[in-house]
């Protein structure tokens, strides 16, 4: 990466941060609106599909206006697409207001698909800013590093979204404990929306001419990462929905709806962990400084949660379960080398061990084992967008539009885990997610396949 460009890229790490922070929040809003509307876990997972269905339709927006009228963003830029795209976010942050005031579980459903539409415009701009903002051989290691403050804000959210919804503002019965929070991060969006307008972010454009139709299906790396996408991020965003209603169960740990946000908050942490590790190890570093930071900087991170958590008096006594995922996980790193394709296909298969796991035990061991999948989702949305939009050129938003379309995962795969907890059990419903890697293990075997035959490193 250009020296010019860190300052660049450092301004839209604080965007990413914000936007992984109220993405991680919904997992304390679906069992505090559960609660409050007397809802069944399918119908609590709509919060999940009113905000991930948002990102589906307004990619399709966008897709269908760039193939009629050409590149919305390589047209305004992306600077300009980042501030309207967080100006929507704040706006669906202001309804969460009159939706507390209401009393309305769809009014709150409305106010989730409005920030999201936002969230879907900054994912569209900011993901292929950050790739293009130096190198090719080097856009997995910058997303991964952006991606690892984005998962920094998932970490920290249930953590401090728990303490504000269910013990600042917890003193309400109905749906208001939500209402002053969502107006803080209404205001600090349009603050950081001022702090973009004032950074001198360079300016990219395409100059070649951009061909209308649907020659962007000729690529295959495109089509095979809209389906990883979509069920990566469908498997990721179920996992972290349902967790409360896991932790809760006799036979895993027997938690109240409180108690839960601090592993919710560990899931999270374990994308934060692999994501600022494969920054590193997909980054052009000398082998020796790679491996260095394999080890060190896992450890290092696990540390700082531990004292997040001690600071917080948090039982850290059960953090002992986690250091086999973790140790796992630095195995993975060095199983995947410096490849974005075999990194996939490693993580891929370590998460269904671990959700076979889950699946077939009880207590700490299943519990640990879902928590765990977290440190193996790390790398998977940074390397798989990466590879996707390689070599598509003039086509790289569009592309970047079908990919942020494809996180209707999101939406779809937690009401059907959700329906399969309702019929079968919640412990049984970890099947679903487990189907979802399969497929990505599928997708990493395909890409090292592809990429090898093109003489691409892999």
């Amino acid at each position: 990466m250009k020296n010019k460009y860190n300052s660049s890229l450092a301004t839209l790490i604080l965007l990413f941060f914000m936007w992984g922070f109220i993405t991680s929040l919904n997992d304390i809003l679906i069992p505090y609106l559960k609660s409050v509307f007397n809802l069944r876990h399918w119908q609590a997972m709509l919060v999940q599909f009113a905000f991930f269905g948002a990102y589906f339709i307004g990619s399709v927006v966008y897709f269908f206006i760039s193939i009629s009228y050409g590149d919305p963003i390589n047209k305004v830029g992306y600077k300009k697409g980042i501030i309207a795209g967080l100006l929507i976010a704040a706006t669906g942050c202001v309804l969460f207001y009159p939706a507390a005031q209401l009393q309305s579980f769809f009014f709150f459903l409305a106010a989730l698909f409005i920030l999201a539409l936002g969230f879907t415009l900054l994912q569209i701009t900011a993901n292929p800013y950050v790739a293009i903002l130096g190198p090719v051989q080097t856009a997995s290691s910058r997303l991964n590093l952006a991606q690892a403050f984005n998962s920094f804000g998932t970490f920290i959210a249930p953590l401090l979204g728990g303490y504000l919804i269910y013990e600042l503002f917890g003193n309400h019965p109905d749906a208001s404990s939500v209402r002053y929070p969502y107006l803080i991060f209404a205001l600090l969006f349009i603050l950081i929306s001022f702090i973009i307008f004032k950074a001198p972010l360079p300016r990219f454009e395409n100059k070649e001419t951009l061909e209308k139709g649907f020659g962007i299906f000729n690529y295959p790396q495109l089509v095979l990462g809209i389906i990883a996408i979509f069920m990566y991020v469908g498997a990721e965003v179920s996992i972290g929905s349902i967790m409360t209603a896991f932790l809760g169960l006799p036979e895993i740990a027997g938690l109240r709806h409180e108690e839960a946000p601090v592993y919710i908050s560990l899931y999270w942490g374990g994308l934060m962990i692999g994501r600022f590790t494969g920054s590193f190890t997909l980054g052009n570093y000398s082998s020796r400084f790679r491996n260095l930071m394999v080890v060190t900087i896992p450890v290092i991170t696990f540390l700082f949660i531990s004292l997040i958590f001690y600071l917080r008096d948090f039982n850290i006594t059960g953090l002992k379960f986690y250091l086999l995922p973790l140790v796992f996980c630095i195995a993975a790193f060095f199983a995947g080398k410096t490849g974005a394709a075999k990194s996939v296909l490693v993580f891929a298969f370590i998460s269904v061990i671990m959700l076979v796991i889950a699946l077939f035990t009880t207590g700490i061991t299943s519990m640990f084992a879902v928590i765990g999948v977290g440190l193996f989702n790390s790398i998977m949305w940074s390397n798989i967008f990466s590879l996707s939009i390689q070599g598509l050129r003039k086509y790289t938003s569009q592309g970047s539009s079908l990919l942020v379309m494809a996180i209707l995962g999101g939406a779809l795969i937690p009401p059907i885990q959700g329906y399969i907890a309702d019929l079968k059990g919640v412990h049984f419903s970890f099947v679903v997610p487990l189907l979802c890697y399969l497929y990505l293990l599928y997708y990493g075997w395909r890409m090292i396949k592809q990429t090898t035959e093109k003489n691409d490193p892999v």
